[in-house]
């Protein structure tokens, strides 16, 4: 095949059915389309072809023959300076066929109407068919904007991020762009069955490694069940297709009703998995339902006795519901993936998408009995993890030991199906909730009743945060865990947090309602804390508030509405971290076993040795994503740049003491907060810190009430995490959180077959999410006081920006309509009947 790529005549084999995004990645080596859903839905692999940006995905290469082909390597266009100095974009796995696509659109539009911003509405079509799931569209928007208006033609402006030039043309390494030499392509062979006990697995023409429990059950479908390796991964899926498995089926639990057939027996409870951060909330087992886990609460009985008070009178102060939310699927751009590569019978190396790179060296090391300095593990760039790229997962255990038993290195990636199936979740759940107030106003009484539905998973705590919002009135909190043939929950930003406050500050919402009471008041007057308290008093003077209708006063096809949301996420932190320096010349490189995975790390630590060191960009490197150096947090929890910048700023501290000169090493640690820590928590790398974050969030919302579309117009988000680091950076980490919160209202939803138990939302047509032209508009507002006792004045933002969204947006709806929803997502039809009724 002869083609013009990127202005150099080319000639490359290629089969009748590779893919162009194939040849150009594999045989070619340009790696900066992406492979990542292979239908055209998410736009990461487009190229320009003869001037017109296209999916290569979808192009066959014998389409590609003759033509001119130009990739994110080649652009060099003024569009790409534009998103990295607006930081259009954070992961970077999506941005070079952004970038491919708005250089074509800057382009055109300067064409025809000059040096102008275009309507944010002709982006969001031009756009339309690029996904970005990390969220930066604002940023996108900002970027093209000024791309438009010419600021960006002499390559003007500094990057927001110090790896944004590398992102922007296709040069940053991501995992699944490594291609070592003699490498061989493996797959993983998946269960069929929702429930059965494997009893033959027969595989012809390649090396199989077994991936079943030591049970052999399989206890959902799409279960790893076993793994093969060929030079490609077309032959590898052929061998994969024609495997041959015996099952012996079992009942499978699909639903939750009492009467459903076992997951587990007694032995192999204790080997099911968590969908919180480590946490095992102790309960007994009755059936498929562990639970009650009941010590969260704080006078339990006095609450119980009250509401049940309050029921028998008909109090019109109680209130009462069910709410439910739906499966959210992790779903990162970049899928699971790793390579492994065996250095004798003792040392291992790894390329990995992981948040965990030191973590998953121990775990690795654990596993295969080996020194944990003789696990090599790189992490050069991450496309996006959310939760779900945490510790050793089935890429890696496929690969490493696929690695061993070939005698060559071996890359597993997962395909979009594999990852919207079973390679993570945010579990259901349904919410029985009650909430007293009295004739004043005040909180005497809250009831929750959590049932999280994490498949085979357990530990979906959601009840338990309840106890750590609005004061101490007594609180009934029991939090139990229903199990199902289905796939299995894992922690995702914010794990638990979501669903409890869609039902309690909905709750919250109508308390006030009732009471004649402004929302935000009276959140206020029940929030005792301080930080969140100054976000109150910003909110309620917010044009947008202020001019809010009158709930249900609307009629017409379009309504407008505005919803509050409060939200608060524990400061957790990794304690033990350290940031090595070392001076090499005149340049100062920094190092810690620490990860990137769109959250700016390299930026933050740069930032604070410019800063402490007086040093210009170009005079820092920094060197992360490795082991092999000091310890590093992982990237959980909003625990890294808390940990990262004050041990970056100690050690500069320590160099600039001792002074700048070639070849000085120095290690900064972490040092301890004033008032120090609550007691650890049992989990790796990490500490409980004193006090809450806090986040407000002010949602403003068009109903069409007629088609059942709400529209998200503005979003405010009040943010109290104290000091800011890299303010763009982090500005850029709330508003992804803003659209992944619309995501998880409006749109997100896995739908499984009831009788199989097999998956169908497994691609991104039918599990949608959130495109630039679903985002509103957002402003964020940092309130960076009450963290002085810190160490480093401030704390993490990832979870506190999101979790409150989708509650906000659902009193934004209520306002508009004087319907309340109680179910996750706020589909069209569950609007129109809601307003029907």
């Amino acid at each position: 095949m002869k083609i013009m790529l990127n202005g150099v005549p080319v000639e490359v084999d290629a089969d009748r059915d590779d893919a162009t995004v194939d040849v150009l990645r594999d045989r070619l080596g340009l790696t900066g389309a992406k492979a990542a859903c292979r239908t055209g839905a998410c736009g990461a692999c487009t190229v320009m072809v003869d001037r017109t940006p296209q999916v290569s995905c979808l192009l066959p290469a014998v389409a590609a023959e003759g033509r001119e082909i130009t990739t994110a390597e080649g652009l060099d266009h003024p569009v790409q300076r534009a998103f990295a100095v607006h930081d259009g974009l954070q992961c970077g796995y999506c941005t070079p066929g952004f970038v491919v696509e708005a250089a074509a659109f800057v382009d055109l539009w300067r064409g025809e109407h000059g040096d102008v911003t275009p309507p944010r509405e002709q982006i969001a079509a031009a756009m339309a068919g690029h996904l970005c799931r990390c969220g930066a569209y604002e940023g996108i928007y900002a970027a093209i904007e000024a791309a438009c208006r010419g600021e960006h033609d002499a390559g003007a402006g500094t990057p927001a991020r110090v790896e944004a030039m590398d992102k922007v043309t296709g040069r940053a390494r991501y995992t699944t762009d490594v291609h070592l030499d003699g490498q061989l392509e493996g797959v993983i062979i998946r269960s069929a069955k929702a429930h059965a006990r494997v009893v033959e697995v027969k595989v012809d023409g390649a090396h199989v490694v077994d991936l079943l429990p030591p049970d052999r059950v399989v206890r959902y479908a799409g279960q790893p069940v076993a793994a093969v390796a060929a030079p490609t991964r077309r032959q590898a899926l052929a061998i994969a297709e024609g495997a041959r498995i015996g099952y012996d089926p079992l009942p499978a639990a699909l639903d939750d009703t009492p009467d459903a057939p076992p997951v587990y027996d007694e032995r192999s409870r204790k080997h099911a998995p968590t969908s919180s951060e480590g946490m095992d909330l102790p309960g007994g087992w009755n059936g498929n339902v562990k639970g009650p886990f009941t010590m969260a609460g704080w006078r339990s009985r006095t609450a119980l006795n009250r509401i049940e008070a309050a029921r028998r009178r008909a109090d019109p102060y109680l209130v009462t519901g069910t709410f439910t939310t739906a499966v959210q699927v992790h779903t990162p751009l970049e899928p699971h993936a790793c390579v492994a590569r065996w250095d004798g019978p003792d040392e291992l190396h790894l390329h990995l998408s992981t948040q965990t790179v030191g973590l998953v060296a121990e775990q690795v090391a654990k596993r295969w009995n080996l020194a944990v300095d003789r696990v090599h593990v790189i992490t050069e760039h991450v496309g996006g993890g959310f939760g779900a790229k945490a510790g050793v997962t089935v890429e890696t255990i496929a690969a490493v030991e696929l690695a061993r038993v070939c005698g060559a290195p071996v890359r597993v990636v997962l395909s979009r199906a594999e990852e919207l199936t079973a390679a993570g979740n945010r579990p259901g759940t349904r919410i029985g909730l009650a909430l007293l107030t009295d004739g004043g106003g005040d909180l005497t009484a809250l009831a929750v009743d959590a049932r999280g539905r994490g498949g085979v998973a357990v530990g979906s705590a959601v009840a338990v945060f309840a106890r750590l919002m609005y004061g101490t009135a007594p609180r009934m909190l029991r939090d139990f865990d229903v199990v199902t043939n289905e796939p299995p929950g894992t922690p995702f930003r914010g794990p638990g947090a979501p669903p409890m406050l869609w039902a309690l500050e909905q709750a919250v919402d109508e308390a006030a309602h009732r009471l004649g009471e402004d929302p935000i008041a009276l959140r206020r007057r029940w929030d005792g804390n301080r930080k969140r308290r100054a976000l109150y008093d910003r909110a309620a003077g917010l044009p947008t508030w202020l001019g809010r209708p009158s709930t249900g006063s609307q009629t017409g096809r379009f309504r407008r509405g505005v919803g509050v949301a409060a939200a608060n996420w524990a400061y957790m932190l990794d304690p033990a971290t350290e940031v090595e320096l070392e001076v090499q010349g005149d340049v100062v490189v920094a190092r810690t076993t620490a990860q990137d995975i769109g959250t700016g790390t390299r930026s933050v630590i740069a930032e604070v040795l410019g800063e402490e060191l007086n040093l210009p960009a170009e005079r820092i490197r920094v060197e992360i994503g490795r082991t092999g150096t000091v310890h590093g947090p992982p990237s959980i929890g909003s625990r890294t740049t808390t940990s990262v910048a004050p041990a970056a700023r100690d050690a500069a501290r320590r160099l600039r003491e001792r002074g700048i000169a070639d070849g000085r090493k120095v290690v900064g640690r972490r040092r301890g907060d004033r008032r120090g820590y609550l007691t650890p928590v049992a989990v790796a790398g990490m500490a409980l810190g004193r006090g809450f974050s806090g986040a407000v969030h002010v949602t403003e919302v068009e109903v069409d009430t007629r088609l059942g579309v709400i529209r998200p117009l503005r979003v405010w988000a009040g943010i109290a995490v104290g000091h800011i680091y890299t303010e763009r950076l982090a500005r850029s980490q709330c508003e992804g959180g803003i659209v992944q919160g619309v995501g998880y209202a409006l749109y997100e939803e896995r739908h499984v077959d009831p009788v199989t138990g097999t998956v169908l939302t497994a691609n991104l047509e039918d599990y949608r999410i959130p495109g630039i032209g679903d985002t509103p508009e957002m402003t964020v507002h940092f309130h960076q006081d009450g963290w002085d006792h810190v160490n480093g004045g401030g704390v993490g933002l990832g979870e506190v920006s999101t979790i409150g969204v989708a509650a906000s947006l659902g009193n934004a709806v209520h306002n508009a309509t004087g319907w309340r929803p109680r179910d996750l997502p706020i589909r069209p039809d569950r609007l129109l009947e809601g307003m029907r009724r």
